[in-house]
């Protein structure tokens, strides 16, 4: 059973994804190895401080990228979070576009998913001993966290779209042409492997969960475009990735004008 938050001081976490795996953001930064009922997590945890709050982050594919995303134990992740006292989440994850008007670069302040994986535990409760567990999901990324990552995001200049709804499918192939026109038909404006079964997990532990995700690819739907690879998702990530910092270290002083809401 997952542990019951221990502050109620501002604590972030962040997941990095591909590209901000090791970014070096933190002040006084020290690592915490760690282990949870649900098994190791990704890789050791980073502690640190940013603009004085504190903030731990967390590789999402390990420190090397050597975790495929099926392979990814999001439970432990997300359990390694809650145990050391993380009041909010943002995620950042690289994303396929599946609309026109989401360019290379661009932003997309989440809020809801379709879930297509098929491989995952995708819940704390394997058993219903102590009784049923259905957490609601209609809203799952966090309203008010939200809120503030995108109106600093355009107030720093970037591109940035004020929602979206991602599909997380299972990877690591990409996706066929039939079915990216399938995900656009049904409604999806982006693309990844990870978000879905993270925000489930979050909502389930009862924490606040955002994600910050950058468009790197058309996916395989634009016939006037390549189609994706991970060279070139790796390459505008890392073209971007100031842009993604910068973002965090003007939103995370923001946050604890939501403890207590």
């Amino acid at each position: 059973m997952l542990l019951k938050k221990v502050t109620e001081m501002v604590k972030i976490g962040i997941i990095g994804g591909s590209g901000l795996d090791n970014a070096p953001i933190l002040s006084e930064s020290v690592e915490i190895k760690c282990d949870t009922p649900f098994g190791s997590p990704s890789a050791e945890l980073v502690a640190g401080k940013i603009a004085g709050v504190d903030v731990i982050i967390l590789s999402r594919h390990g420190k090397k990228h050597q975790l495929n995303p099926t392979q990814v134990n999001y439970r432990a992740n997300i359990s390694a979070l809650r145990e050391q006292g993380v009041t909010h989440i943002i995620a950042t994850t690289a994303c396929g576009s599946l609309r026109e008007e989401i360019g290379r670069g661009d932003f997309v302040i989440l809020d809801q998913f379709i879930d297509f994986t098929r491989h995952r535990k995708i819940s704390f409760h394997d058993s219903f001993d102590n009784g049923p567990v259905h957490i609601p999901m209609a809203e799952p990324f966090d309203p008010p966290l939200r809120k503030i990552i995108y109106e600093k995001s355009k107030e720093l200049g970037y591109n940035t779209h004020e929602k979206g709804t991602v599909i997380t499918i299972e990877g690591p192939r990409f996706s066929t042409i039939a079915e990216s026109n399938m995900f656009r038909v049904w409604g999806a404006d982006v693309i990844n492997m990870s978000v879905a079964t993270e925000a489930i997990l979050a909502n389930e532990a009862g924490i606040p969960y955002s994600v910050i995700a950058m468009s790197t690819d058309y996916d395989c739907w634009k016939e006037d475009e390549d189609p994706v690879s991970w060279d070139k998702i790796v390459e505008v990530f890392t073209q971007n990735a100031d842009n993604v910092i910068n973002l965090l270290k003007n939103v995370i002083p923001e946050i604890d004008t939501l403890v207590g809401k």
